[in-house]
């Protein structure tokens, strides 16, 4: 019987990946206000309250018992603050993943960090077989971290961003 990985605390060299929390939703309203973050996904920031509505939802879990939601906070010890989000969503052996760091700590490797911790998580549950993201064909940051995180562009377009995929074995 296949059994869902956790979204349990990790931690990497200078970040601890924490399960997201509703409490979160305010500092990370903050982290997540610029604009600019929403240049090739679309939307706007979110306000606390609908952030905190959206973390309530999040820590919910799917309503399809086939599906699970693993969402963290990205904390960067050193700096004691809330810099960004990874998030996973996982159905069988296929996680999609997806990751942001907020304006001010991009170019930090930040987030390359947390989405290979996320990654080997993921791997490391024996039951995630293939990591796939969506990202922008002019995202060359976020296609940066796909590729450090391990994963490599498939040529598919979907909804138009481009299929990022990585094997973890059979």
């Amino acid at each position: 019987m296949n059994h869902p990985p956790a979204a349990g605390a990790l931690a990497t060299a200078r970040l601890d990946l924490l399960p997201v929390e509703v409490g979160h939703a305010a500092e990370m309203a903050v982290v997540l206000s610029d604009p600019a973050l929403h240049t090739f996904i679309g939307g706007a920031p979110d306000t606390p309250d609908s952030l905190r509505a959206r973390y309530e939802r999040l820590t919910a879990g799917s309503p399809d018992p086939a599906v699970t939601w693993l969402n963290w906070v990205v904390l960067l010890r050193a700096e004691n603050c809330l810099t960004g989000t990874v998030q996973a969503t996982v159905t069988g052996s296929l996680a999609e993943v997806a990751w942001v760091v907020g304006t001010p700590w991009q170019g930090r490797g930040i987030a390359v960090e947390a989405a290979r911790g996320l990654v080997g998580r993921l791997a490391a549950t024996g039951e995630v077989r293939t990591v796939i993201a969506h990202v922008h064909p002019d995202h060359h940051a976020s296609a940066a971290v796909a590729r450090a995180a391990g994963l490599a562009p498939t040529g598919v377009l979907h909804d138009g961003e481009l299929r990022w995929s990585r094997s973890l074995g059979a």
